[in-house]
């Protein structure tokens, strides 16, 4: 603040000498000057900082740099409680005019380190609206630190980065100034992050790769700073994650520097770009760093510590290698992490892991863990399946599905086996798809029926249930029946014969059947939920078994159509319950149709336990999701001759008959695809009867050959066409319950096929239309010439009007074609007849002959001369 500002207002200046005549006391102007006791008590008198900057820029006195030194140091002394906000801009830039200096006046060191250490003592404010007018210039002084890190002083360089974590550990002024309070804790912070301050102090890194205090220092600083999403995005920018990764395996005795680097790393992954910090991170340098980093503390860190940050670098890994383009298999990683997850159940000679064991801390159970989880990252990039193979990691996961086995030592407490167990079975549902042949191998359908077996059994075992895998499987054995299905799941949806005819020759049909019978008795509100994802699992493999085979149908038989009954007689309210009873009504009904249908005794047995009015009912709910599915069952259905009767005899609510039950979805499908219709249902639009306001909105688009046309889809997707063919081989007639609304509309429906085939009348009637225009044009010649002129004026009118200066013309229409049919790109050229030639038998040396023109095409003649012939033959 200036000696101008702080000095009161007066009438007019006054001359030293002369005396004022008024009789009021005479005004005396305010010089800026501090005794000594007010300065002890913290009182701020007017100071001119702009006198310390002139005296700062000039350099042509010979005492100055002693006059500069002894104003810096008054300056420091005067601020020694804390810097008010409006006389920051001009103290940095003092500081800014010291640090130029350094490197020619080495004494300039201690005045900057002095000024620095005052920027670590908090901000002050006078008015409460001072943190708001002076945001500006407070951004732009901190953001001046991260520059003096240029400096090539180590010592100001760490005085940098205490002033900039100071900013996070505020305390109150040493002394209290009157007038003044200081200015809110997280305001420096705030400050920081407008400024930019984690850019730059990132782009420092740079200048300290060999210089390991001031490293450290440094990522002390990036550590606080990373704790706000704005700083991060910053670092992110500065390409801080690939510079930290890189510089992991640096010399640091302390230990410090790997510590912070890795909070780093986690904070720009949690408050940044997660895809931004992955691609920084997926390059050769920066994963060879941390391949380097987890051997090192695998194999020798027995710390707790140690072994914390061995886990935290395995989830950085972890996050990496779900990028595809992460070089994991180029640089050894994926090969040494196999190797960590398997050595303890698969006996490796590896000098990595000879004699390394895991002991059962939480630590260690956790790597276990993550290694398990690394597997499923890493089997979805296709040339990692080799590398499974070779690290036999089927036969190591197949090591805990088994039953427990009494009184032997293992290395995990129950529990901790219990949760392993789940997990590695989680792991083989996405592994084993993979390697069919060592999943065949490992005899892995024998064990998994076994281990099924045993989770079906009255053994006595007490699950603790503890874990994600574990959910609601506490006291019982559902979670480990729940996983070992989602693994058989997985196997059978392959569709591989060989898996699936070893399943079915082990009883695997019968075994599932089993099951879930028993789940009926079992089953209980607890673990409601659970229980049906069980059973769900259970019918949809045995769909994937029993679809296309007969023989596998008729094993299904009449016990799995009980199951199948059982589901379809749930209460109604149950499917709305969010609980899973939706899914497992789809499984239900896909089993239907790959279990059932096609085996006639099972039909039978179907229609006669009432199956088809249990169908009509879940139908009549008017559940979309289920509608298209159920309808394309019945379809299948009224192939047998025993279905229309039971059709037909069924009744709902209010005596409603399944033809109007039919007829009513057939209106509301309607209505949901706004079809023209007046309010008697007949048609409005009769050149487009079946004309949806989707398909009027729909653009003309391209579509690949192998992608099924809007048409297709259409038919496919809405449920009219499965409602035509169930009506049609109800024949159409004699259908009881109908209104008068529903024979105008069963009258469309009748002639729903006729109304698409109209569509393909026209496109033939335009193809006939051209193909007359065709002939009328080779046949007669008054018509060629309308065609011809037709034509002419098309070219013309799409040629461009005004042509550039100095371009050159070409004609694009050659004089004198008599067709009117526009040539395309691609012309085919037909071979030219063997006749012709003389097949390839004919001589070869024709190309050295010259052959007679006869008109049309080359004719082969029985005499040719040679040129040279030719040339003798001619009179000289």
């Amino acid at each position: 603040m200036s000696t101008a500002e702080a000095a009161p207002e007066t009438a007019e200046a006054q001359d030293p000498g002369h005396r004022s005549k008024s009789s009021s006391p005479r005004q005396i102007p305010v010089i800026g000057v501090v005794a000594e006791d007010e300065e002890m008590q913290g009182v701020f008198k007017p100071m001119d900082l702009n006198r310390v900057i002139k005296l700062l820029e000039e350099n042509d006195e010979d005492d100055l740099e002693e006059k500069q030194l002894k104003s810096v140091k008054k300056l420091v002394r005067y601020y020694q409680n804390g810097l008010p906000l409006r006389d920051l801009a001009q103290i940095f830039k003092i500081l800014n005019l010291c640090a130029g200096k350094i490197e020619n006046q080495p004494c300039f060191i201690e005045p900057a380190y002095d000024i620095l250490k005052l920027c670590g003592l908090p901000f002050l404010k006078k008015k409460v609206s001072d943190e708001i007018t002076y945001a500006e210039d407070t951004a732009n002084s901190v953001a001046l630190l991260g520059e003096l890190m240029k400096i090539p002083s180590s010592e100001l360089r760490i005085q940098i980065c205490k002033c900039i974590i100071d900013f996070y550990h505020s305390e109150p002024p040493k002394k209290h100034i009157p007038g003044y309070q200081q200015a809110s804790s997280s305001y420096k912070i705030k400050m920081a992050e407008v400024g930019g301050l984690a850019k730059t102090m990132v782009q420092s890194m740079i200048l300290l790769e060999n210089q390991l205090v001031e490293k450290l220092w440094v990522l002390k600083v990036l550590q606080h700073l990373s704790t706000s999403e704005a700083n991060c995005t910053l670092m992110v920018k500065a390409q801080a994650a690939s510079k930290i990764c890189a510089h992991l395996n640096d010399t640091d005795p302390s230990g410090q520097l790997l510590f912070r680097s890795s909070e780093i790393l986690w904070n720009l992954l949690e408050k940044s770009s997660k895809e931004e910090i992955i691609q920084q991170l997926s390059n050769l340098e920066c994963l060879l760093a941390l391949k380097k980093v987890f051997k090192n503390l695998f194999m020798r860190g027995f710390s707790h510590y140690d072994r914390q940050l061995r886990n935290d670098i395995l989830v950085i890994t972890t996050i990496i290698a779900q990028n595809p383009g992460a070089p994991m298999i180029e640089c050894g990683f994926t090969r040494d992490l196999i190797l960590f997850a398997t050595f303890n159940e698969v006996k490796s000679q590896n000098p990595l892991v000879k004699g390394l064991k895991l002991s059962n801390s939480y630590e260690d159970f956790e790597l276990k863990k993550l290694l398990f989880n690394i597997i499923v990252i890493l089997c979805k990039d296709l040339p990692t399946v080799q590398l499974l193979i070779d690290g036999k990691v089927v036969l190591a996961l197949f090591t805990y599905v088994k039953r427990p086995e009494k009184h032997k030592i293992i290395e995990w407490s129950v529990a901790q086996h219990e949760e392993l167990q789940l997990h590695a079975i989680a792991t083989l549902s996405s592994v084993a798809p993979l390697l069919i042949e060592e999943y065949m191998s490992c005899q892995g359908n024998a064990r998994v029926l076994a281990f099924l077996e045993w989770c079906e059994s009255e053994d006595p075992f007490f699950s603790h249930g503890n874990s994600f895998h574990g959910t609601g499987g506490r006291g019982n054995k559902f979670a480990q029946m729940r996983y070992s299905l989602r693994l058989l799941r997985a196997m059978v949806y392959l569709e591989d014969e060989t898996v699936n005819t070893d399943l079915c020759e082990k009883g695997t049909i019968q075994q599932l059947i089993g099951i879930f019978k028993n789940m009926i008795s079992k089953s209980n509100e607890k673990e409601e939920a659970i229980v049906l994802e069980i059973q769900s699992d259970i019918l949809l493999i045995l769909s994937g078994l029993c679809e296309h085979h007969i023989q596998r149908k008729e094993i299904f038989g009449t016990e799995g159509v009980d199951i199948i009954l059982h589901v379809m007689k749930a209460d109604p309210k149950k499917f709305q319950s969010g609980l899973g009873y939706s899914v497992l009504l789809f499984s239900t009904l896909d089993s239907i149709w790959c279990c059932i249908l096609g085996c006639y005794p099972s039909e039978d047995y179907f229609l006669e336990k009432e199956g088809i009015f249990l169908l009509l009912d879940i139908l009549a709910l008017n559940q979309k999701k289920f509608c298209n599915l159920i309808l394309g069952i019945m379809v299948e259905f009224c192939d047998n001759p025993k279905t229309a009767a039971h059709v037909n005899a069924w009744r709902g609510k209010k005596g409603q008959t399944a033809a109007s039950l039919l007829i009513k979805l057939w209106r509301t499908e309607e209505k949901e695809l706004g079809v023209k219709r007046d309010k008697n249902g007949k048609i409005v639009d009769t050149k487009k009867p079946l004309f949806t306001s989707f398909q009027e909105e729909q653009k003309i688009m391209p579509l690949p050959a192998n992608c099924p046309s809007i048409a297709v889809m259409d038919v496919a997707e809405n449920i009219r066409a499965k409602i035509y063919a169930v009506l049609g081989k109800l024949d159409f007639e004699n259908l009881p319950g109908l209104s008068a609304e529903d024979f105008i509309t069963l009258c469309i429906i009748h002639r729903y096929l006729d109304f698409k085939i109209q569509g393909t009348h026209k496109q033939r009637e335009l193809a006939n239309k051209s193909w007359e225009n065709f002939l009328a044009r080779t046949s007669n010649a008054k018509i060629l010439k309308k065609a011809k002129r037709l034509q002419e004026k098309a070219i013309e009118s799409s040629k461009y009007n005004e042509q550039p200066q100095n371009a050159i013309y070409h004609r694009t229409v050659i004089r004198g074609l008599n067709t009117t049919v526009p040539s395309g790109r691609v012309v085919t050229v037909e071979s030219t007849p063997v006749r012709l030639l003389g097949g390839p038998l004919a001589d070869t040396d024709i190309a050295l002959k010259k052959l007679p023109i006869r008109g049309g095409a080359l004719q082969r003649v029985k005499t040719v001369k040679t040129v040279d012939e030719t040339k003798k033959s001619i009179p000289s």
